[in-house]
């Protein structure tokens, strides 16, 4: 995989920043999308780049002509953005990191789209596409800065055990993640609305915890 590019849709948000940063740190060639390619070019510009690796700004399009593709977008407009690439997008493992989520005075409450969770919503629209969940319970300031210490798990889901483990092992690549094989998409409404509790808990406690899930060995 360390000769795999990376794309991600919608990535020029907090959280797709800081998976940008990281998988670049370990080495891949990046590509964080946007609607507006300009506007990428110019998040990337401002961005504290590590010394390995690639990153570039770009257009959604070109994205998603990555070998491996990450969907980053706010969840409103995310099915309708897959949609649209559906066929560069075809046969390629497709991460997920989607949650549908509201806030509500200091919490925030999770939606849950037709599907249940809108890892399932994506594999609706992208039939032809390996769809894991993946990057969901992740503080976005830390993810980026990588000198904050960061000692994290990723849960992973997914119907298609392969692209599973394909995930799993990028994430563990990835400085501060672990990623974690939870099982099939079947769980993909609970581990996305537990996003609503991790940051319902910064918010109220003004931290940045992350989930780190203790007794199961390296």
């Amino acid at each position: 995989m360390m000769n795999a590019t990376i794309g991600i849709i919608g990535g020029t948000g907090p959280a797709g920043r800081g998976v940008a940063v990281r998988l670049a740190k370990c080495g891949y060639a990046v590509s964080v999308g946007s609607r507006d390619a300009a506007r990428a070019e110019a998040v990337v510009g401002a961005m504290v780049m590590p010394a390995e690796g690639s990153i570039r700004g770009v257009a959604n399009d070109e994205a998603a002509n990555a070998d491996v593709v990450i969907v980053a977008t706010p969840w409103d407009s995310a099915v309708a953005t897959v949609k649209a690439l559906r066929e560069p997008l075809a046969g390629k493992v497709v991460i997920s990191m989607v949650n549908a989520l509201v806030r509500e005075g200091r919490e925030l409450v999770p939606l849950y789209p037709s599907r249940g969770s809108m890892a399932a919503q994506l594999a609706s629209t992208l039939p032809s596409s390996r769809i894991v969940g993946a990057f969901h319970h992740l503080p976005a300031a830390q993810m980026e800065d990588l000198e904050s210490g960061l000692d994290a798990d990723v849960v992973v889901f997914g119907d298609d055990a392969g692209a599973r483990e394909i995930v799993a092992d990028l994430v563990t690549a990835m400085p501060g993640l672990r990623g974690v094989v939870a099982g099939t998409m079947s769980l993909a409404g609970a581990v996305e609305a537990f996003t609503a509790v991790c940051v319902s808990i910064n918010i109220r406690h003004k931290a940045h915890s992350y989930v780190k899930l203790e007794g199961l060995g390296h």
